[in-house]
């Protein structure tokens, strides 16, 4: 084999457990790789290629010794900067706050990808304090989209986007309060889980907004992701469910909100997609949904006044040390009346009933555009693009923020290209719980399109 690192997370770690690959060679050919691209992408703060190698060479005596710790065993993954492991410096996307922040303990679905053998490369690049959908941090320099390196990774996970598309590592924790996984998954080409709302351990994770934070995976397949959420969570019906097909399942299309104003590049990859679902043996219905547009709004009145609440200390007494975006996002979170606050929290629970009740009820999933627009350049999302830029900040989070908002699962996964060669991404939402739902649709699906087998020309700019 000449590179390892075109293996996906699954054959990887398949080819660890029968002998035909060392986890020594995989995690040396992950290093490389970071060697090569890394100055270019910065999608890794941070590499550790002695522990790294140390820890795949006791991997692989122990697959010698007959020993096998989980499905990881000797797989090289990195993570989001913002996970906490003991003794080790841990940012939060904030070198000038959070740059000697070393915590005492591992956060918990670290200590499990752990125990399931998984060898850890180092740290990954995000958006400061995770506030901002597009890669940018102030203090960090911009994360850069492996299939183009002026277009945008999507954020605040930058670093897991640009890791797992460019075969740096072979899969990633990120987190999605609004977004965050979904969206540099969308941008990057991979796939991106978000969870159920409470579904993951956030012990050990650095808080943002406790009513909507959540762990997820970035990987380059459903199955992938599935392994990492079954390690993270310890449901075992999100392995089971790849390789079972769509016969039987219905796909919802709204009516409302989702596919209002989409570029016709990406409702023609989203049409294409449709029909290869079908073909699979999935039933198309129409649905209609409850109003969506007040949903972003109402995740805002939740998610900046509990951001506001963590960081009022350093607001206090160090505001200068905050990236002039982010500091003037958390300052609007201490201006949210009390009121208003707790009127949107206490609507969530209305506004998921009337989902559950209402498409739910005709549909297993909602089958949706991850985002509007094409992958917005560098340039178009940048402090100095003038008034457009909050336009097009605003566009890339409009189809995720509503789900982060209901507590809902949702995952993305690549759709196609547009004319530029960008990843056009699709978006399925299933009711709570309903995680191996998801991963079933989204295996079958890439299984007869085919998508997953095209990989960024890295090596034009290596």
């Amino acid at each position: 084999m000449t590179d390892p690192t075109s293996l996906t997370l699954t054959e990887a770690a398949r080819a660890v457990r029968d002998g035909t690959l060392r986890a020594e060679a995989l995690a040396d050919a992950c290093l490389d790789r970071i060697a090569r691209l890394n100055p270019t992408l910065n999608a890794f703060l941070s590499v550790e290629p002695e522990e790294a190698l140390a820890a795949a060479r006791a991997a692989d005596a122990e697959v010698r010794a007959g020993r096998l710790r989980g499905p990881l065993h000797g797989v090289p993954l990195a993570h989001k900067d913002m996970f906490h492991r003991a003794g080790k410096r841990c940012t939060c996307g904030s070198p000038t706050i959070r740059g000697d922040f070393r915590p005492e303990r591992t956060a918990t679905v670290l200590e499990r990808l752990d125990t399931a053998g998984a060898v850890t490369l180092g740290t990954l690049h995000m958006a400061e304090f995770a506030m901002g959908p597009t890669g940018h941090n102030a203090h960090l320099g911009r994360c850069r989209n492996p299939w183009d390196p002026d277009r945008i990774t999507g954020g605040s996970s930058s670093g897991s986007g640009a890791a797992v598309a460019g075969r740096l590592a072979f899969g990633s924790l990120g987190s999605d309060t609004g977004g965050s996984v979904r969206l540099p998954a969308a941008l990057c080409g991979v796939v991106g889980l978000k969870p159920t709302q409470g579904a993951t351990p956030m012990d050990g994770v650095m808080p943002l907004s406790e009513s909507l934070d959540c762990v997820g995976p970035l990987a380059r397949s459903a199955e992938d992701a599935a392994t990492l959420f079954s390690v993270i969570t310890g449901r075992t019906d999100a392995v089971a469910a790849i390789g079972q097909g769509v016969e039987g399942l219905r796909l919802g299309i709204p009516r409302q909100f989702y596919y209002d104003g989409l570029d016709p590049a990406v409702a023609a990859a989203l049409e294409r997609a449709r029909a290869v679902l079908e073909r699979a043996g999935a039933r198309v219905v129409d649905v209609d949904i409850p109003d969506h547009e007040p949903y972003g709004d109402l995740a805002n009145l939740v998610f900046t006044p509990e951001a506001a609440a963590v960081h009022a200390p350093w607001l206090r007494e160090r505001p200068q040390d905050y990236g002039p975006q982010v500091r003037a996002r958390l300052l609007q979170g201490l201006m949210v009346p009390a009121a208003s606050y707790l009127q949107a929290k206490q609507l969530r629970a209305l506004h998921l009933r009337a989902m559950i009740d209402g498409p739910f009820a005709r549909c297993d999933a909602l089958f949706v555009p991850a985002l509007r627009s094409r992958v917005p350049t560098a340039a178009q999302t940048d402090v100095g693009a003038g008034p457009a830029m909050a336009a097009v900040v605003a566009g890339v989070a409009a189809l995720t923020r509503p789900v982060s908002y209901l507590g809902l699962p949702a995952l993305v996964t690549p759709a196609g290209f547009d004319p530029d060669g960008m990843p056009i991404a699709m978006q399925l939402i299933a009711r709570p719980q309903a995680e191996a739902t998801l991963l079933r649709i989204a295996d079958a699906y890439e299984r007869a399109a085919g998508w997953l087998s095209r990989v960024p020309q890295t090596q034009v700019f290596s």
